[in-house]
């Protein structure tokens, strides 16, 4: 396969484009050949590091378009999935594929097992129904085909400081956007109200070296052994703290250029809360502590 017939898909969650589209910008080698709802596609690069390091996008597919790729077509022409699988296994350094998954419609035809038992015989890869590492798909794009493989086992949104995932936390690439629209570059001292597991602060710290003091409480205390955890991880525990607060205590910790916050919402807020107080709590608070001049960001995410 000619590395001209090849692209990479970048997707992303619906209502970040505009952000995605200013974060590709900075990396010259990704020249955007087109776009749909979700996603860009951009030129195929030899440098898979270079989209591992893009904050915003969820996901990254090595893909080929052709209006012959159906399933019949690529079970009777195995090179063109074993070139693309051979590419995204050379370029993987994470931990190794062990199991695949092909996503299409007549997933259970005579043609999908065929390629099935080409991958498992060929790639010694084993056939998963959930949580398959190489994830490979066939669609229908308008009037071609797309054959696309998930280039890393898992998602890029999916951050390597993440010790586990917690319920109703913020997608990393969502905390990456909201930062990038504080304009964090002006600043130099960050509050994160409501911390839980420091997805914002550890986005803001690995984004932004211009930040000298970052700082984040709440009151819940698994939420603050989880998060100085990921900061840990994240090789950030000298320049980010979470400290224990309730903000209808209003703790004086002194004025911030930036205040940010996922708030609470529905099961994550304790029971006997009234979440109408809880936000003019913190309304009050942040107008009180937000410098002059500073931004302030409050991201409410329903269930």
């Amino acid at each position: 396969m000619n590395d001209k017939t090849l692209q990479l898909k970048l997707s992303y969650i619906l209502g970040l484009r505009d952000i995605v589209f200013e974060e590709i910008k900075k990396y010259p080698e990704l020249e955007i050949l087109s776009e749909s709802e979700d996603s860009f596609y951009v030129k195929y690069i030899e440098d898979f590091d270079v989209i591992k390091n893009l904050r915003s996008i969820s996901r990254v597919y090595l893909i080929s378009q052709d209006s012959r790729y159906d399933p019949l077509y690529i079970s009777n022409h195995k090179s063109v999935l074993r070139d693309l699988i051979e590419i995204v296994i050379n370029k993987n350094n994470e931990q190794p594929f062990k199991f695949f998954k092909i996503y299409c419609a007549g997933s259970d035809s005579l043609e999908v097992s065929e390629i099935e038992r080409y991958i498992e015989e060929n790639f010694k890869l084993k056939k998963k129904s959930e949580d398959a590492d190489l994830k490979i798909y066939v669609i229908k794009a308008g009037d071609t085909w797309e054959l696309g493989l998930q280039t890393t086992p898992r998602p890029l949104s999916l951050r390597k400081y993440k010790i586990r995932h917690m319920s109703g936390a913020m997608d990393p690439t969502i905390a990456y956007s909201l930062n990038f629209l504080c304009e964090l570059e002006k600043y130099q001292t960050y509050l994160n109200i409501f911390s839980g597991s420091a997805t914002l602060m550890i986005e803001a710290g690995l984004n932004y070296e211009n930040l000298e003091k970052i700082i984040g409480f709440d009151n819940n205390k698994e939420h603050l052994s989880l998060s100085i955890q990921n900061i840990k991880k994240a090789g950030l525990i000298k320049k980010a703290q979470v400290k224990e607060f309730n903000i209808f205590d209003q703790p004086d910790l002194g004025n911030y250029d930036v205040i940010t916050s996922d708030l609470p919402f529905g099961m994550a807020v304790a029971k006997g809360d009234d979440l109408a107080d809880l936000y003019d709590e913190f309304l009050a608070y942040s107008r009180k502590f937000l410098s002059p001049g500073g931004a302030f960001s409050g991201l409410y995410q329903s269930a």
